[in-house]
């Protein structure tokens, strides 16, 4: 294992920022990981730091293919993160919507372009992101349709569901969406926490990378095969929405079934306690997404079904 500062730049306010990457084997550029975007990706972070020590433990017994090299950065923004903010500390910007990043810009745009240009080349790129809801996913690979993406590839991680969705105009300055413009075959790993651990699904994460570069020949990994991923799309999902705003009691999860007209969580009164409205299930199907925090406002996306094919 070789760490690397990948990028390091001065500021007048506090530390340098500095993002380090983990090179493990050597050779071509077979596969890219990278962590923590967003000052609360804690789940991220931690999924990388297993993956490191997983890949560190491989390299030790031979098991990195020889002519394959993989990098792995477990954060992009802990400058955020030591103060806990989710966007950049000292302007409220993004780094993951300023890809491929400028080397004159913004701090941001130059954190952005850093990276870039550490992470581009690789055949594979694979992000552990969040989401823009507050909620918990049934783990998955999500993938942007942009004429590059490449399903059966997924099919790879062995995780429940590939989550197909049409980019916005806004996605073009993604991480995600850029690696693929640059000939990457990038995928984004979503785990079920974002600002806490799930050691659960965190394990499940780490096991379907290893799994995944096992199976493109770039480690050697004996595990068990894993789920065949249900490809679905992101329109497609029935959502549930909230009918009034309030305190926040789910009956269901991610990864429940439901049916039809099924109670699935209750909005209470927040002064009084009493039930103003509850909420039932769209569709049959597998509860995909579910609202996590304790408030909610009226007409916010509560869950996502991934409706039955016969529903």
């Amino acid at each position: 294992m070789i760490r690397e500062t990948l990028f390091q730049m001065t500021t007048p306010y506090r530390q340098d920022v500095k993002v380090d990457g983990f090179h493990f084997g050597k050779g071509s550029k077979a596969a890219c990981i990278v962590g923590a975007m967003r000052g609360n990706e804690i789940q991220q972070l931690y999924v990388c730091s297993q993956l490191v020590r997983a890949l560190q433990v491989l390299e030790q017994r031979g098991d990195i293919c020889k002519g394959q090299e993989i990098l792995v950065i477990p954060s992009v923004n802990h400058f955020s993160m030591n103060v806990g903010k989710r966007f950049w500390a000292s302007d409220g910007t993004d780094i993951n919507r300023m890809f491929p990043g400028y080397a004159l810009g913004e701090t941001t745009q130059r954190v952005a372009a850093g990276v870039f240009e550490a992470v581009k080349g690789y055949q594979y790129g694979i992000q552990f992101a969040s989401f823009y809801m507050p909620g918990d996913f049934v783990p998955h690979v999500r993938m942007m349709e942009t004429g590059y993406q490449t399903t059966s590839l997924a099919n790879l991680f062995g995780l429940p569901y590939i989550v197909l969705r049409q980019p916005e105009p806004f996605d073009t300055t993604t991480l995600n969406f850029n690696w693929q413009i640059w000939e990457t075959n990038a995928f984004s790993v979503y785990t079920k926490e974002t600002d806490c651990i799930d050691e659960e699904s965190a394990h499940q994460a780490v096991r379907a990378v290893l799994r995944f570069l096992s199976r493109c020949g770039i480690i050697h990994y004996e595990c068990h095969s894993g789920f065949v991923s249900a490809v679905v799309k992101e329109e497609e999902m029935a959502p549930v929405l909230s009918g009034a705003g309030g305190i926040f009691r789910r009956y269901k999860g991610p990864g429940d079934e439901v049916v039809w007209s099924e109670p699935i969580a209750e909005v209470l009164d927040p002064l009084t306690g009493v039930q103003i409205h509850e909420m039932t299930a769209s569709t049959s199907g597998i509860l995909f997404f579910a609202h996590k925090k304790p408030l909610i406002n009226e007409h916010e996306v509560a869950f996502r079904i991934v409706r039955r094919l016969h529903a």
